[in-house]
C-alpha cells in the first residue's frame, strides 16, 4: 500500500506510445537499454499510477508517440500530467521522415507550436518503428 521508492532521481527515463518500439529496443539493446516505458496509446490506470511516482520521485519523463494526431493528443496529457519532455518529437523530426497519409483533425502540439503547421503541410503520419533506429540510439546505455 506504500508507494515504492524509485532510484530515478535525475536520470532520464523513456516513454513511448507504442509497444513495437519497445520491443524493437528490447530484442536489440537488451539490458543495456535505458529506462523505458510504453503507454501503448493513452496511459491507463496503471501506467498513470507509474508515470506519477516516476515523476514525483525526480525522474525526468522524456516521450516520444506517433506523429499523427491521436498520438499528439496523448502526448499532450503525458506532458501536461505528468511533465514529460519532447524527445526527438518536435517539427524537424518529423520533417525528416516520410510516412503514411495524415487523417482525422488536427491538434495542437503543446509542446511545438510549428509541430501542426508542419503535419499540415507535410500531409503525412509517421509512426515511432519508422524512426526506431534513431530512438534506440538515446536509449543504448
Amino acid at each position: 500500500r506504500s508507494m515504492p521508492r524509485w532510484s530515478v532521481r535525475d536520470r532520464d527515463v523513456f516513454v513511448c506510445e507504442n509497444a513495437n518500439l519497445l520491443a524493437i529496443a528490447a530484442d536489440q539493446l537488451g539490458a543495456s537499454c535505458a529506462p523505458s516505458i510504453c503507454t501503448d496509446g493513452m496511459p491507463s490506470a496503471s501506467e498513470r499510477t507509474l508515470l506519477r511516482q516516476l515523476a514525483e520521485q525526480g525522474a525526468r519523463l522524456r516521450y516520444h508517440g506517433d506523429f499523427d494526431w491521436p498520438g499528439i493528443r496523448i502526448a499532450n496529457y503525458v506532458m501536461r500530467s505528468f511533465g514529460a519532455c519532447a524527445w526527438r518529437f518536435d517539427a524537424a523530426h518529423y520533417q525528416s521522415h516520410g510516412g503514411r497519409p495524415l487523417r482525422g483533425t488536427p491538434v495542437e502540439a503543446t509542446w511545438d507550436t510549428s509541430l501542426m503547421a508542419a503535419m499540415l503541410a507535410g500531409g503525412h503520419a509517421l509512426d515511432e518503428e519508422a524512426v526506431s533506429s534513431l530512438l534506440l540510439g538515446d536509449l543504448d546505455l
